[in-house]
Parts: C-alpha cells; structure tokens; sequence
C-alpha cells in the first residue's frame, strides 16, 4: 500500500515508518520539525540527539536498503498539503501531526494559541486533502485516552449507547478534557465524525495511553535509529521521566496523591495497532473508534515499579510526592474497554520487570546526558 505518515520526525512516527517500510509499504513521511523547534525555545532536549529526516531516511536505507521518502513542510498551508495529496495519492495515512503535550498547551497564550492553530488546521486540511484528492484514503488518526477523562463510570470504546425517556440512540462516549491539548483531540474527533457523516469518509480514530519504550524490531542493534525519549515536565511521558529519574538518582515525582491511573502501551503494540488498523480499513461514512492500550497503572503503581526494578539494578531510587501543578482527580474509577484491537489480532507486549530492566540499561548509557533541571518547569494548570 501507499501510506502517508503526518509527523513522521516524531516520537512514534519515525518508528510508524520503519515499521510499515519493513513490512514492505510504499512509505512517504511529512513533518515540519515543530516539536524540535519547541524543544528549543523551551530549553529542553531529548536524552540523546536524533538526526534529522534526511540523515534517518539514509540510515534506513543503509542498513535495510528500503527506501522512505521524507518532506519537509507545514501541514496548516493548504497549498503545501494539498500537494503531498495530489502526487502521492495514498491508500492509507496516518496523522500524528499535532503538538502532542498537555504541559506545553496550559503553558501561555502563546502556546494555546499555537496548540489550536496546528492541531485543528492540520487535521482540517487533512480532511480536505482527503476528499479532493484521495476519497478512497482511510485516515488513522492518533487520538488520545484523555478525551475521556476519569467519568464515574466505565469508559466504553468511542461509542455510548443511550435509553432516555423510553427511546435508544447510540452517542460517541462523552468527553471531558484535562487540558487544551485534550481539547483539541476531541474537537479533531468531533471533526472527523461530521466529515464521515458527510462525505462518507473512512477513519479509524485510536484513543492512546501513554507509550513508553524506544526500542522496536525494526531498530534494534541500531541507537542511530531510534526515537526521541524525551524526560522533561513538559514533553516528557510519566514512565520515561520516571525512568531517567531513577538513573540520575532524582526523586521520583509523583504528583500529588498519586492514584490517577491510566492506560499503557509498549512502543511496539503502538506500531502493531497502526498496522492492524491499516490492514482493515474502516467502511465508507464510519468513523471505528478503538482504546488503544494495553495496560493499566496508577502513578504510584508505576513508581513503586521502577523503584523496585531500578533497586534490583543497584540503583538508590527514591519516590516524593510533589504539588499537582494539574486540575485532574487523583484518586477515581477508571475501567475502560479495549477489545477492539486484540479482536484484530494484537498481541500485548506488557510491562514484565524484564522489559522495564532492558529501558533502564538503555538509559544509563546516557548517564551523563542527563540534565536534572529538565524534570520541573513549574507549569501549572491553575
């Protein structure tokens, strides 16, 4: 197949790429390099340095001697997508091409003005580039778990269905953001689903937890190849700060109480859930939603975790609860579906002592990298 990859420079679309170029796609990846730009105005940087686009796509040739193609541009120009679309015309795209960090949303104005303006653009002219180019395209669209929330029932996968006053109807399952980032996520699903609507597009719209790793089957043996692991407050995932934490022998900081409990997933389920996706494509008019997650920790489960692990490893690990610098509920029900891509065949690589030992070592080969004034920046919600 013809897949397009939208932030294809980023955490998991560098991986997405290698991942379906292996398995023997046609592969043309776009990104415009924002998250490398915002990590610089923000004094943040990832624990190693990662080559640009043009340097990774000629490792990958190198070593594999597959070709992905790579441009640079901003999703939000029309003129720009309009014109990926029209020469490459792909059978399947998926879109990371968002700023993906709560922290960096509830920052300033600034910020939430350029949060709104690229998530919501770039998924407009996607749609757009869609209909006018590729209608056949099925959009797989990265959305997030934190549409949902923490509601005080069970969360369902995408869809509720409602009984009121004697008469059904079927509802996507009502949202709540903890941030603007959030926000933006459900208002691109809420997007996606009037275009389904209206012109019979085909998206799948995969609701994420977390992902944590760095290493995939395609890169392994290979640390040129792989992806960002960032670990600071703003751009940095709850498991890898905790990880890099432990390395530098800084507290681990939990915030406030420390029940929030999530859904997780290992990089490489997060590829296999993509291919599975793209494999079976949504119908025509339908927008298939899936919980796109593995496992389930609290805060305090995953520090007491990597406290134990890293203990075993002859680190001194030591966990302080901080001020929750975010308006979120610290200890609630959280029980959620996620049937839809084990029905589809995913099979889960979960979070063994092992696995998390293999981040760890990885980790302290950067030891000296680490920048422990990288891990708060006082971002407050409030």
């Amino acid at each position: 197949m013809k897949i397009l990859i939208l932030g294809g420079d980023g955490f998991l679309g560098w991986p997405t790429a290698m991942h379906l170029s292996q398995a023997g796609h046609e592969v043309l990846i776009v990104d415009n390099y924002l998250r490398r730009r915002l990590c610089l105005e923000q004094s943040v940087s990832p624990l190693f340095p990662v080559p640009d686009l043009g340097r990774r796509v000629q490792l990958w040739r190198e070593i594999t001697g597959l070709s992905i193609e790579a441009r640079i541009g901003d999703l939000s120009d029309w003129s720009f997508i309009s014109s990926v679309m029209q020469g490459f015309v792909p059978d399947a795209l998926v879109h990371y091409a968002e700023q993906p960090a709560a922290p960096y949303s509830m920052l300033n104005r600034h910020a939430a003005a350029l949060t709104l303006q690229n998530n919501l653009m770039a998924t407009l002219n996607v749609i757009y580039g869609v209909r006018e180019f590729a209608p056949a395209c099925h959009i797989v669209k990265l959305g997030t778990m934190g549409e949902y929330g923490t509601p005080n029932i069970d969360i369902e996968e995408g869809w509720l269905e409602i009984e009121h006053k004697g008469r059904t109807d079927k509802f996507l399952y009502p949202r709540q953001a903890g941030s603007l980032y959030h926000t933006t996520k459900i208002m691109d699903t809420d997007m996606l689903w009037l275009y389904a609507r209206v012109w019979k597009i085909r998206v799948t719209d995969l609701m994420q937890g977390p992902v944590y790793g760095l290493e995939t089957y395609e890169n392994a043996g290979h640390e040129e190849l792989y992806s960002f692991l960032n670990y600071d407050e703003i751009f940095g995932t709850v498991l890898n700060r905790f990880i890099v934490q432990a390395v530098a022998g800084y507290p681990l900081t939990v915030y406030g109480a420390g029940g929030q409990t999530r859904g997780f997933l290992n990089i490489k389920d997060t590829l296999n859930c993509i291919e599975l996706a793209i494999r079976t494509p949504a119908e025509p008019g339908q927008l298939r939603i899936f919980n796109q997650f593995t496992e389930t920790f609290s805060v305090n489960g995953l520090a007491d975790k990597v406290a134990s692990v890293g203990r075993q490893m002859g680190l001194s690990v030591e966990i302080k609860s901080i001020a929750n610098p975010r308006k979120e509920a610290e200890d609630h029900r959280y029980i959620a579906a996620h049937t839809g891509l084990l029905d589809l065949g995913l099979e889960p690589h979960v979070l063994t002592d092992e696995r998390l030992a293999d981040i760890i070592r990885l980790v302290m080969r950067y030891k000296d990298r680490i920048d422990p004034n990288q891990f708060l920046r006082n971002i407050k919600w409030a």
